[in-house]
């Protein structure tokens, strides 16, 4: 009987040693799929910031086109 309840505690030993791996996993899936979101999100942002500076930073008109204007 003795062999019997050792092979259960044995048996329960690995089970909760394979869940507690399990968890773990899970969790490290977890952290690394919302730092890849944070990563794909600030690209996005990046981007955005870019597009919007190239819009306000739209090359001026030469000089000599300017004063053209101003003449006309």
């Amino acid at each position: 009987m003795r062999n019997v309840e050792r092979i259960t505690s044995v048996k329960s030993e690995l089970l909760d040693i394979f869940m507690s791996m399990e968890v773990d996993e899970h969790a490290e899936r977890r952290r690394s799929a919302a730092q890849r979101n944070l990563r794909a999100r600030r690209g996005i942002e990046l981007h955005r910031e870019f597009q919007q500076l190239s819009r306000e930073i739209a090359p001026l008109p030469d000089e000599d086109e300017r004063q053209e204007s101003e003449l006309h």
